[in-house]
């Protein structure tokens, strides 16, 4: 009877320990399963692409100043004759001169320490002009042209223009979906290398999108808006999550 009843015991134990290594395999496999499930390959795609500005905007600050002050203003309407026609003889419509409100500015004598008095001698009047067109070589040429007016008799400073791509809005969805391309290429890129095939988007993550100068480097966590350059560069990057099949 006591040696039935250790072979019983010995028995029992036999067959849990044998299912408790059958339970760990069949834990083992589904762990693997779901952990395979979870797998996923992170990476980063890039797209530039070149682009030529579509709109320029040139201003300019012309003046005049006498110690009268209707001798200045006589003055600065004469300099926005010329200004005004110089404009037009390069071939901008009247239609596009927007001039500001003139600016007056008091002119004060000095002691002999080199110091402001109170005592005004005589008066600056200012005024600034602008054209935006989209005729963007021509812009950039009245820019280093418009200095001209000097041989003129006006006081005129010309500013650098500003260049302008109107067409940002769609640019933006066509290099996100550009770099988002990229990024799936480098993941199977990368899974090819392990015998893996990817998956299903997880997540992903649009970066700031950088415009530039043609040739520049720069980047900004920010994002760059150049608005120097004639001809330029954007550039957009995403982030996505692939699973692993």
């Amino acid at each position: 009877m006591e040696n039935h009843t250790k072979a019983s015991y010995f028995s029992f134990a036999i067959i849990l320990a044998a299912g408790l290594v059958i339970a760990s395999i069949i834990l083992a496999n589904t762990w693997s399963s779901v952990a395979s499930r979870n797998a996923t390959i992170t990476v980063t795609g890039s797209a530039t692409k070149d682009i030529r500005s579509d709109l320029a905007e040139w201003s300019g600050t012309f003046s005049n100043e006498s110690s009268s002050l209707s001798d200045a203003y006589a003055k600065l309407k004469e300099s926005n004759s010329k200004v005004r026609a110089y404009l037009i003889g390069k071939g901008f419509e009247e239609g596009m001169l927007k001039f500001s409100a003139i600016n007056t500015t008091n002119l004060y004598s000095t002691n002999a320490q080199g110091y402001k008095t109170e005592q005004i001698v005589g008066y600056r009047l200012s005024q600034d002009v602008s054209i935006e067109s989209s005729d963007v070589d021509k812009i950039d040429k009245l820019s280093r042209d418009a200095t001209e007016l000097i041989n003129q008799g006006v006081e005129i400073n010309s500013y650098p223009p500003q260049f302008f791509y109107t067409k940002l809005g769609d640019l933006k969805v066509e290099m996100i979906g550009l770099a988002s391309e990229d990024a799936k290429l480098r993941a199977e890129q990368i899974a090819k290398s392990t015998s893996d095939d990817i998956g299903e988007v997880r997540s992903s993550r649009t970066g700031v999108i950088q415009i530039t100068s043609k040739n520049s480097t720069d980047v900004s966590d920010y994002g760059i808006n150049d608005t120097s350059s004639l001809e330029k560069k954007i550039t957009a990057v995403v982030s996505i999550s692939f699973s692993i099949d």
